[in-house]
């Protein structure tokens, strides 16, 4: 959760812990690997390519292509894709794809490469600017939530109720150990 227990890993240590974890339990060696595409959007302040980080953290040779992919929400699931793409193209044989992200690091950044002449200087926080604003309307993401079931006709009840359904449909798959193979 926002700002919890995990919120001082950084991504690429958490992208480094879950494909060491994926590779012992697909039973394939690093060296077998011959690309990784990682999903994630919040990469201010991660250092260079934190899939290439996460990728040589696993033990993954640095000859291997690591590289990221960045369509918002949908970064894993697109990674995942181009991963199989990848495959079907024969361009790979063995593809690490998935997603990370810890918006809990996430930091407030200020432009202030040409310095500030006179005046205050304001921080931005980059999970608005570079995660939930609309580049091209300026409106949070929460909005186009609210625009798509006005336009679908989905009311705010209907939404609620689908919420709890899932919420208990996750509490009874995970009492039922359906996620134990799911989550590292």
């Amino acid at each position: 959760s926002f700002n919890g227990a995990l919120s001082g890993v950084s991504v690429h240590e958490l992208g480094t812990l879950v494909i060491k974890e994926a590779l012992k339990r697909a039973n394939v060696k690093a060296e077998e690997v011959s690309e990784v595409i990682m999903g994630h959007v919040l990469t201010a302040g991660q250092g260079q390519n934190p899939a290439r980080q996460a990728s040589v953290g696993a033990g993954i040779p640095y000859s291997v292509p690591a590289w990221s992919c960045q369509m918002i929400c949908g970064s894993g699931l697109k990674s995942v894709c181009l991963g199989a793409q990848s495959i079907l193209m024969k361009e790979s044989t063995v593809v690490v794809a998935g997603g990370m992200e810890n918006m809990s690091q996430a930091p407030h950044v200020v432009q202030m490469r040409s310095g500030v002449k006179m005046g205050d200087a304001t921080l931005q926080d980059s999970i608005l600017t570079d995660g939930l604003t609309d580049a091209f309307y300026n409106y949070h993401m929460g909005i186009t939530a609210e625009n798509v079931a006005k336009q679908w006709g989905v009311s705010r009840d209907a939404q609620d109720q689908f919420a709890v359904t899932s919420q208990k449909r996750t509490e009874a798959a995970q009492k039922a150990g359906y996620f134990i193979q799911e989550i590292v």
